[in-house]
């Protein structure tokens, strides 16, 4: 299949936005948790709902010693404020347990690996709760850098996955970004490996965190924003990202339009008629 071609599949088919702003990472979200301020939380999800995502991101790497109870917390907290399933983000298997087992509807586990303990650990998790996966690229060897090395690793998890019963429509790739500030080829190398897995594994989806890019460079959100358009150009479906950010979704709904993948550009007018684009 060749790019065009890849490009053609992928008409109509809706952007999967994860919204990544509660993340105990960030200042304001720990503090919320700590105190256990639910108006809060409830507050910045419905914020990125309003704004267009189809999964909020919920992450609570950061509370060590009591994630998983925190984590089952910020489900039930966000499911009693939006009606949309959640993105559980954690490598923790027991964390992810106590979170799905509170979780409505079909969530996403973010995420999977294909490195042996995790895989064996998440695996079950996926399967009885009947959850869509983020599967990272990577394995016992650690990060990949090349579009190939993260082909064979995709490979590895598809076939796992597949004959575990799981649907190719449930498993969003992630070809793991790394600084280009480290490697100038870094950037090329996951859009190479996008484009290959939509070529490869049909009706798979690709999703990642673009922030990483740009770590250790100036002007970041300008490197953020161009690495969207073009991941979205190599067949990128899922982008996991700041929905609040006027510019980056201007960008997204403008490349949709013009990679053929906004019917008759309904989306385009009707963000240009709610005032929701920037130039």
């Amino acid at each position: 299949m060749t790019t065009l071609e890849s490009q053609r599949s992928l008409r109509g088919v809706h952007m999967i936005i994860i919204g990544e702003l509660i993340n105990t990472s960030r200042k304001p979200i720990k503090a919320a948790v700590e105190g256990r301020d639910a108006d809060y939380i409830q507050e910045v999800a419905r914020k990125e709902v309003e704004a267009g995502v189809t999964y909020v991101d919920v992450n609570a790497g950061t509370m060590v010693y009591n994630e998983p109870e925190v984590l089952a917390w910020l489900v039930e907290t966000v499911q009693s404020a939006v009606d949309v399933p959640l993105c559980i983000d954690s490598p923790n298997p027991k964390a992810l347990k106590a979170a799905l087992k509170v979780h409505r509807g079909q969530a996403i586990v973010n995420s999977i690996t294909a490195e042996k303990e995790r895989y064996e650990n998440v695996l079950p998790l996926i399967v009885k709760s009947n959850s869509r996966v983020v599967a990272l690229c990577m394995d016992d060897t650690g990060m990949p850098e090349t579009a190939a090395q993260r082909i064979a690793i995709a490979d590895v998890l598809a076939k796992g996955l597949l004959s575990a019963g799981i649907k190719a429509e449930d498993i969003f790739f992630d070809p793991l970004v790394k600084p280009v500030s480290v490697n100038t080829n870094f950037g090329t190398e996951v859009l190479d490996a996008i484009r290959q897995i939509h070529q490869k594994f049909q009706g798979v989806h690709t999703t990642c965190g673009l922030s990483n890019i740009s770590f250790g460079l100036p002007h970041r959100k300008l490197l953020n924003q161009a690495f969207l358009v073009l991941c979205m150009a190599n067949s990128m479906d899922s982008v996991i990202m700041d929905p609040l950010d006027k510019t980056m979704m201007s960008l997204l709904i403008a490349s949709k339009t013009l990679l053929g993948r906004d019917e008759y550009c309904m989306e385009y007018l009707n963000s240009y008629r709610e005032g929701r684009q920037t130039t």
